[in-house]
């Protein structure tokens, strides 16, 4: 089966930008990818697009050129932009197409999501007891987390400060105040533990990524990324993820990051100690916490030493959300895992400047978790 690859990535700024629709965010993304693969857009012979907010993200055409290319809309929660890539690389690998593009955008209001219950299938109640708000869930899963692994108030506050750290030197995040410690343990609690810098928030944005057939990749650049492996995978029986309307009883049953991960290395041929850097789920502090270990990059409970020695700092032995993850940049959903993949494309060329890691990275690893309970793991490599 033929290898897709990446060979350009564009990256529209996350933010707010009153006036500016989110289809014009999307088309500056795709141009800075096409600029960055060396490709024009007639040359484009298939897509994905991915958007929570936008009915038809493939009207995109209009903005870019009306070539007739088949340009599909996706929507899969907060995998939509796991899912789009996938789509994309999928095409190239079963020699459908050998330039493919994938595309996320997406302009969301202020405040918490919010909708009816009745269209995740979850009875009326649920959101009149207030359980419907994904900050309450997020709340009540680290809690219990800390309790059962040892995971202390300062470890949160600490992963909270490390990304809006890193997101300070990235020129296109939308949270780029660095915040102390200390700092985010003095913010108000928004759900317990969480405060309210220790939550990331909807807003605004759009990526894109140009992909193309291994075996033509020289023609446009001499840094292509390889795309190793694609995994989704949605949530089993007895699972407690977003929105589960009980807490199951029994043995636990593994979240889906856990089968997308294990499914994503075995088909890589790679381990997790393979993992030069990494891109994870980081809603809340607490979750970036949890996905490490789900995401096999450690045992539960390992977080609060190996984030008090630095690990997952730039310079550290994983580096992780480099570019300020969630936190630090929002997630425009549609957008959100093709900034991933932006900033581990970066990172593996070498030129993500003073947030590059040290080294020679080779492996990247990114990450994406979401209601109802899905989750999508995209391995990197050089």
């Amino acid at each position: 089966m033929t290898e897709a690859v990446i060979i350009g990535v564009g990256l529209h700024p996350f933010g707010r930008f009153p006036g500016k629709p989110a289809m014009d965010m999307g088309a500056d993304a795709v141009r800075l990818a096409l600029a960055d693969a060396g490709v024009t857009w007639p040359q484009i012979q298939g897509g994905y697009v991915g958007s929570f907010e936008v009915a038809n993200p493939d009207a995109i055409v209009g903005k870019l050129g009306l070539t007739g290319v088949p340009l599909r809309g996706v929507f899969n929660g907060c995998a939509t932009a796991g899912t789009a890539v996938a789509l994309a690389a999928r095409a190239i690998e079963t020699g459908e197409h050998d330039l493919t593009i994938a595309i996320g955008m997406d302009k969301h209001p202020r405040g918490a999501f919010a909708a009816d219950p009745s269209v995740a299938g979850i009875p009326s109640w649920y959101g009149q007891t207030g359980l419907f708000l994904t900050t309450h869930f997020f709340g009540m899963k680290i809690n219990r987390y800390m309790h059962d692994h040892g995971i202390s108030h300062e470890t949160l506050a600490r992963v909270a400060s490390k990304n809006f750290r890193n997101a300070a030197g990235n020129e296109k995040a939308w949270r780029r105040t660095p915040l102390t410690p200390e700092e985010v343990l003095a913010s108000p609690v928004l759900n317990h533990p969480l405060r309210q810098y220790m939550y990331c928030g909807p807003d605004e944005g759009a990526a894109a990524l140009v992909l193309c057939r291994a075996d033509q990749a020289h023609k446009y650049t001499s840094t292509p990324v390889r795309i190793r492996t694609t995994s989704l995978r949605s949530r089993r029986l007895g699972a407690f993820e977003v929105q589960s309307p009980s807490f199951p009883v029994g043995e636990p049953v593994e979240s889906p990051t856990v089968d997308a991960s294990r499914e994503a290395y075995e088909r890589a041929g790679i381990g997790p100690e393979d993992v030069d850097v990494a891109q994870l789920q980081d809603t809340d502090a607490g979750s970036e916490i949890i996905h490490m270990a789900e995401n096999g990059l450690c045992k539960d409970g390992e977080q609060e030493r190996l984030i008090a020695e630095g690990a997952t700092e730039i310079g550290g032995r994983l580096p992780v959300n480099t570019d300020g993850g969630l936190l630090g940049n929002g997630e425009p959903i549609g957008a959100s895992g093709l900034r991933q993949i932006h900033e581990i494309v970066l990172q593996l060329r070498g030129t993500a400047g003073t947030r590059q890691i040290p080294g020679t990275p080779r492996v990247g690893y990114t990450h994406l978790y979401g209601a109802p309970g899905v989750s999508a793991v995209t391995i990197l490599s050089t």
